[in-house]
């Protein structure tokens, strides 16, 4: 579909989700469904204010909660971020994507070791979870643990073989753990998928493997 039909689309379902909200004020899932379009196409503060309006109608919306806390998140608000994360897992502890939001949460912070535990947590629960393995890949690296990062990203590539971000990750981790020859392969089939691999990393593996 062409970018600009996708546009329309969505005004469209922007107009009928607002339809919706004022003829039924009430209804949570429909205030839901319209934060998470409006941040879609960039409305961000209209998607705060229909995600809280979810909340205001159902405290309980862990949902809500996890899609206001990735807003706030992307914004600079950790605190709130935090707040609502925490509060999901006290609804329901269960809920993997909250234990990867404050593994970033930990990660933004510098707790590398909490931000660990988290991804951890959340792969317990959802061993599928792309973004936990993708995360938890770059918490390795950060923490200089090179050969669990390889392990981790490799399983991320597994999960999704396409997925541009987990191959520079992976390409990152094994170029810190000596096997520059396959981070090359990998990097380059990130940047083939789209990812804006860094250059100073591609001259510093090309380096590597001219030496």
């Amino acid at each position: 579909m062409a970018e600009k039909e996708k546009q329309v689309d969505l005004k469209t379902v922007i107009a009928d989700l607002e339809k919706v909200c004022a003829e039924k004020p009430e209804n949570v899932i429909a205030h839901h469904q319209l934060g998470l379009v409006y941040r879609q196409v960039g409305q961000v503060d209209k998607a705060i204010a229909a995600l809280e309006r979810a909340l205001e109608l159902d405290e309980h919306s862990v949902e809500s909660m996890i899609n206001l806390g990735a807003i706030l998140f992307d914004r600079g608000e950790i605190d709130r971020a935090l707040a609502l994360n925490e509060k999901a897992l006290a609804i329901s502890p269960n809920m993997a994507e909250a234990h990867v939001n404050i593994g970033l949460i930990r990660q933004r912070q510098g707790m590398v070791d909490e931000a660990i535990k988290s991804y951890d947590r959340a792969i317990q629960i959802d061993p599928n979870l792309l973004t936990a393995w993708i995360n938890l890949t770059s918490a390795y690296t950060m923490n200089q643990q090179d050969e669990k990062a390889v392990e981790a990203a490799r399983q991320a590539v597994t999960l999704e073989p396409d997925s541009s971000m987990a191959r520079n990750n992976l390409a990152v981790a094994l170029y810190f753990n000596g096997e520059y020859q396959e981070a090359k392969t990998n990097a380059d089939k990130a940047a083939d998928l789209g990812y804006p691999v860094d250059p100073r990393f591609l001259e510093a593996l090309e380096q590597k493997l001219a030496g």
